[in-house]
């Protein structure tokens, strides 16, 4: 049995190496498929904007995780919760317009917005009052940092962790990550999603996910990229002790 997982470039949840994709997504992916009795698992780097129609048209079998939202879902069938995690903005060092939140880049006057097209996060600003004229969409993590460094945005919003796996594989000292969740912003849950005509193997997968999340194992990959247990155990199932 063969399988494509279809990824992007955004560490630490999934990122090209070497020797093939690597990140803390990729491996889980990898852990429980081969759980299942899959033989071979093929890779795809694609676009944010590829996903979810990608998997939906059965281009591949299953994507990297993403954030669920009602709207997804009635495109795709999503696992159960493999992450929960707060937003962020990545912005120029010292934080020059003090933009701390979605509600304080829509209060500036002048304060623009880049996001990766088709990601929640320019929802989220929307949401707080930012005008569609002061959002800039690009279609990739590298690209919407770039915005930031030359000038075009203000702001970078995704997942604060995506921001740091950036720096930390490509340390910049002219960039600093503005967290929300360090100032009590909501986490959201992601998930692996698949194609609605392919349940056999979501819920294939799903099964061996639920027993594999909170495992030792699933805990060692996480802490090679950076999470904490305190966020393993916001998506692990509640073990019945004996």
């Amino acid at each position: 049995m063969s399988i494509i997982f279809a990824y992007l470039d955004e560490p630490p949840f999934c990122a090209p190496g070497p020797d093939g994709p690597i990140g803390c997504d990729v491996e889980v992916a990898r852990a429980v498929l081969r759980a299942i009795g899959v033989e071979r698992v093929e890779t795809r780097l694609v676009t944010f904007a590829e996903l979810l129609p990608g998997v939906a048209r059965g281009a591949w079998h299953i994507n990297t995780p993403l954030f669920i939202t009602a709207e997804r879902a009635e495109l795709v069938g999503f696992s159960r919760p493999v992450w929960s995690l707060a937003d962020g903005f990545m912005v120029k060092a010292g934080n020059p317009k003090a933009l701390t939140s979605y509600r304080a880049l829509a209060d500036h006057p002048d304060a623009r917005l880049v996001v990766v097209a088709d990601q929640v996060q320019e929802q989220g600003a929307r949401a707080a009052g930012l005008p569609p004229s002061r959002v800039l969409r690009v279609p990739t993590q590298a690209e919407a940092v770039q915005a930031v460094l030359d000038g075009r945005a203000d702001a970078y919003a995704t997942v604060a962790m995506a921001h740091r796996g950036f720096l930390r594989a490509a340390p910049d000292a002219r960039l600093q990550v503005v967290d929300f969740g360090a100032q009590g912003g909501a986490a959201a849950e992601g998930a692996y999603s698949f194609a609605k005509s392919n349940d056999d193997l979501r819920l294939a997968f799903d099964r061996e996910l639920s027993r594999y999340l909170g495992s030792p194992e699933h805990r060692a990959i996480m802490r090679r990229y950076h999470f904490a247990d305190a966020d393993v155990d916001r998506v692990a199932p509640r073990r019945t002790q004996a």
